[in-house]
């Protein structure tokens, strides 16, 4: 059975029939995977923090024959400096950016006028009022439980979403910590009216990265990752291995020096060849699934966990 359509503002601007956009993942967040997102009901995001454009393009026109359904990109900002970056993406006629890593002044404008919507990623209430004095559509908001890149001061998502909501009326995608129907609807009764999902996408079936890496996201416990050069930027949330085990002890470091053999660890499967980043939602990950499962599962979960919370409360 399928699971029923959500309609609300997110995915009114997104066109999508659920609100869960999948995380842009360089390298990782391509057309096998985003088309998979995209034909599945959510929104497919292909990624340019890797900084091949013309790789980017390839797998722009990709999409367009894997799905007829909506997919958007990611603006890294501070990766794509000097770049012509948002003549870039406009040219590839989406409607749907998320913006991060810097400030979404600098491309706002210019992608609304071409008729794009901007969310921008913010770590931080301050970051999140910046982004809407910028006149963002909507933000993902992202806790420091999530993997990737982070703010070297990292809030939970169960602080910060309410805290947002608290001070926002625009749309928000939860990101961080979320993987399933119950994280879907803690999200929302926190304020969120969208999911980003990316460790769990990283490890789906049609993740393009190595068997090692999604067993690995499989075999973790909670406690398995491990928030990394937090006295520097970018800092970085990562499975715990034997590289960085050895990088936990240092406040600071280059972290673009371990990502020096990032395709032997995204596709040759050596977990020691750079930093595998993931969140700590790990822990709750325990299969490889399609991201069509994925997603089915997921909003399928959040409805039964409303009409459980009204059958036990009465609202």
């Amino acid at each position: 059975m399928t699971a029923q359509p959500i309609n609300n503002r997110v995915t009114q601007i997104l066109g999508t029939d659920y609100p869960i956009i999948q995380a842009p993942m360089g390298w990782i967040a391509r057309a096998q995977l985003a088309s998979a997102v995209s034909n599945a009901g959510g929104m497919g995001i292909i990624e340019t923090a890797s900084g091949e454009f013309d790789a980017i393009h390839e797998e722009v026109l990709k999409m367009r024959d894997l799905t007829e359904k909506p997919f958007g990109m990611n603006i890294a900002l501070s990766y794509v400096k000097g770049s012509n970056i948002i003549d870039f993406v406009i040219k590839q006629g989406i409607k749907f950016v998320t913006t991060s890593s810097g400030s979404p002044a600098v491309c706002t404008e210019a992608l609304q006028a071409a008729g794009i919507k901007v969310f921008h990623v913010v770590p931080t209430l301050d970051l999140a009022l910046k982004a809407i004095d910028c006149g963002v559509d909507g933000l993902v908001v992202e806790g420091g439980e999530g993997g990737g890149f982070k703010n070297p001061n990292p809030v939970s998502s169960m602080v910060l979403l309410p805290l947002v909501r608290s001070r926002t009326d625009v749309p928000i995608i939860a990101a961080g910590g979320m993987c399933d129907g119950v994280s879907m609807a803690g999200a929302f009764a926190m304020g969120a009216e969208g999911l980003q999902m990316g460790t769990r996408m990283l490890s789906c079936a049609e993740s393009p990265v190595h068997g090692n890496w999604k067993q690995a996201v499989i075999d973790a416990k909670e406690t398995d990752t491990v928030f990394l050069n937090q006295q520097s930027r970018p800092a970085l949330r990562a499975l715990r291995t034997e590289r960085t085990a050895e990088l936990l002890p240092l406040g600071a470091f280059n972290a673009m020096e371990h990502f020096a053999g990032v395709r032997e660890l995204y596709f040759g499967g050596d977990m020691e060849a750079a930093i595998p980043l993931s969140g700590q939602v790990v822990g709750r990950i325990d299969a490889i699934t399609s991201a069509h499962d994925i997603l089915q599962q997921t909003v399928s979960g959040f409805y039964t966990e409303l009409g459980r919370l009204k059958d036990q409360y009465g609202v």
